[in-house]
């Protein structure tokens, strides 16, 4: 299971049976926060082995309320996989992206996630990097977890 988490990224489920295949979800919300019982309902459906949650924090100069919206989200996010018993491993975004040879602009991981599921329609729009970022947190931590 890959997390870029807020209340505007996704969550996605790999299958390393059929990597050609990817699920994939908009982070399940209702107005500014995440539906914990839409992702709870998610993770006892796909069963996942652990977790990959991209590790955020805030920088300087962001709004409070921004943050403070995002960062109830992301801790919601992994209290909910905690209460689901997956086992998360949080990867910074240097970490991850340096794994697949990625700078830090988005459009970057979303053409990656096009040529690695190129039939898959998740991640067509410029506005699905949030998507493709879950998928390769996902493929990220199949490589590096087994």
């Amino acid at each position: 299971m890959g997390c870029d988490p807020g209340v505007s990224g996704a969550i996605s489920f790999y299958f390393p049976d059929y990597p050609e295949n990817i699920s994939l979800y908009d982070m399940p919300s209702v107005g500014k926060d995440v539906n914990a019982p839409a992702i709870t309902s998610l993770i006892k459906k796909y069963q996942p082995d652990i977790a990959i949650i991209e590790f955020v924090h805030a920088f300087p100069k962001q709004g409070v309320s921004s943050v403070w919206n995002f960062a109830e989200a992301y801790g919601t996010l992994r209290g909910i996989v905690a209460a689901c018993g997956i086992p998360q491993h949080l990867v910074s975004p240097v970490k991850w992206k340096k794994f697949f040879s990625l700078s830090s602009d988005k459009e970057a991981s979303r053409r990656l996630a096009l040529l690695t599921w190129p039939d898959s329609e998740h991640f067509n729009r410029k506005k699905d990097h949030g998507r493709a970022e879950a998928a390769l947190l996902a493929l990220y931590g199949y490589k590096t977890q087994k």
